[in-house]
């Protein structure tokens, strides 16, 4: 059944708007605000985190436990299949990325800065910087708002996929800092291994004896974190050159997406490989 279900998922993502109805974080953040601001909570960040994920991860196993003997396990397959859509990333990434794109084909800086600021939250002190802060914010995005979620989840189930992105909120949207560095620990954790099987993974869609050349001294770093060994990996195995303005620093966007889509396909077909000879 999850093979089915994340193929039905890339198909909700891709021609229905689904996805925004059911990516509805509003109550679960007032909630993360009030337990954050009683006094009682603020200083014990642990329980908090139990609270806020912990307990609605225990609820979804109940009812998953309930509904899996019932007509053989049809009735889930919805649950697990609103879980993976609510697990995704939030926004739209390409469409996130559409007015910089537009700015930076004109080669007009201040424009690009601007959108960079208004839309990715990006800030850099000259053009270069900017592209490069850019590309890495895609290959980050990419890995946490698509890879690692359809790693945990056909690997562990619903559970570990709502797990990751009930983690990704509070650290992103914490007001406590205990709470986002606990929350950011136990994320690390989280994306270690996805990220590295997503390098891999790059090295056989990609630039092989680039990829080889980073992983043989990442490879069990613990101290590195997601977002810069996807970065690092990234470049190298799709070749991107040095940033430049104008369409060829477009380009360059467009070559790193590509690596992404071929590293989807190598998931997938491994997922399906998986499911045939369990």
């Amino acid at each position: 059944m999850s093979f089915l279900v994340l193929l039905l998922a890339v198909w909700i993502e891709k021609f229905s708007a689904l996805r925004q109805r059911v990516q509805r974080d509003g109550w679960w953040l007032r909630q993360l605000a009030r337990l954050e601001s009683s006094p009682r909570m603020a200083g014990h960040p642990w329980w908090l985190l139990m609270v806020l994920i912990l307990l609605p991860v225990i609820l979804l196993g109940v009812l998953l436990w309930v509904l899996q003997p019932v007509a053989y396990g049809l009735l889930a397959l919805p649950v697990h299949l609103w879980v993976v859509i609510y697990a995704l990333g939030r926004g739209d990434l390409l469409g996130g990325l559409g007015p910089f794109r537009d700015a930076w084909r004109r080669e007009d800086l201040q424009a690009a800065v601007h959108v960079a600021k208004r839309d990715l939250d990006i800030c850099a002190d000259n053009g270069e910087q900017l592209l490069e802060s850019v590309q890495a914010h895609l290959l980050w995005q990419a890995f946490q708002s698509f890879f690692a979620v359809i790693f945990w989840y056909f690997l562990l189930g619903p559970v570990a996929a709502l797990s990751y992105r009930l983690l990704a909120l509070a650290a992103e949207h914490g007001k406590n800092p205990a709470l986002i560095e606990r929350a950011e620990q136990l994320r690390h954790a989280f994306d270690w291994l996805p990220v590295r099987l997503l390098a891999v993974s790059f090295a056989l869609v990609g630039n092989f004896v680039a990829v080889s050349r980073v992983m043989l001294h990442e490879l069990l770093n613990w101290h590195i974190s997601a977002a810069q060994l996807v970065e690092k990996v990234g470049l190298v195995a799709g070749e991107i050159p040095p940033p430049v303005a104008g369409p060829e620093g477009i380009n360059s966007l467009d070559r790193i997406w590509e690596l992404l889509l071929r590293a989807a396909v190598l998931w997938y077909a491994g997922f399906a490989l998986w499911t045939v000879l369990a």
